[in-house]
């Protein structure tokens, strides 16, 4: 997959991980840091692939799906400017746990693998914010597999919706069925069937992937307990993190 250079984008701190480091740490990471530009459906790794890059967004949005037998999957985190995709590259590990594939459109800064690790060494701020970070990261997959097995798919996919919605900053965005389907590990015709419902019911309007939430409050409701817990993890308060001792 080539990545073309995109025209100018945010600085690298509008990702939020990048800005919670001090001035002079973030210094030491800028050179390592390329601007790129990633298209909806980009893979930009695959689960038991080498991970070559490590991606911070800046407007973008990248699913991170589990993958079964190579073809069944099932959305275990979701990923925009608050965070990072390979942050378990610092942990030790250098071939992908997940498939992260991009939800929406935009620009990221990327880092090769092995600059990354070396950065993680020697870099304690970096070290903290990425150990919170990569902490959030296992609370929300515990809370979405313990969502996709007991909960019913209709308020999974409100809960889904409100994600997407929390880290767009917006309430209109493109999802197709196909790609709901794959998120909730589901078959199109369930999303079709839950997402009716969900319009039905006021609370969203869906027409050909386009997706606009009218009842943000509603469709809270109609959600199960674990967006609220999702969401919480999701909002970890990065800025500040570099002041705290180890």
């Amino acid at each position: 997959m080539n990545f073309a250079v995109p025209p100018p984008i945010a600085e690298h701190n509008s990702n939020l991980l990048l800005g919670a480091l001090p001035p002079q740490d973030l210094a030491q990471v800028l050179p390592l840091l390329e601007p790129v530009q990633v298209a909806v459906g980009d893979v930009l790794c695959e689960a038991g692939d080498p991970l070559r890059h490590i991606y911070f967004p800046h407007d973008c949005l990248i699913s991170l799906m589990g993958v079964a037998e190579g073809r069944m999957t099932l959305e275990v985190g979701l990923v925009g400017r608050e965070g990072m995709v390979g942050a378990t590259v610092a942990l030790g590990h250098d071939t992908a746990q997940v498939r992260a594939i991009v939800q929406r459109a935009g620009t990221a800064s990327r880092m090769a693998s092995e600059d990354f690790q070396a950065e993680v060494a020697r870099n304690q701020a970096l070290q903290r914010v990425l150990y919170r970070y990569t902490d959030t990261l296992l609370a929300q997959a515990i809370q979405i597999a313990v969502c996709s097995r007991f909960h019913v798919l209709e308020a999974r996919l409100a809960r889904s919706l409100l994600v997407t919605r929390d880290r767009l900053q917006s309430d209109k965005f493109h999802l197709t069925h196909e790609f709901l389907a794959h998120a909730l590990g589901v078959r199109r015709v369930g999303v079709t069937k839950a997402a009716s419902a969900l319009q039905q019911q006021g609370l969203i309007d869906y027409s050909r992937g386009n997706i606009e939430i009218l009842d943000p409050e509603g469709l809270a409701a109609a959600s199960c307990t674990c967006y609220e817990i999702v969401r919480e993890a999701g909002a970890m308060p990065l800025h500040g993190a570099h002041v705290q001792t180890v």
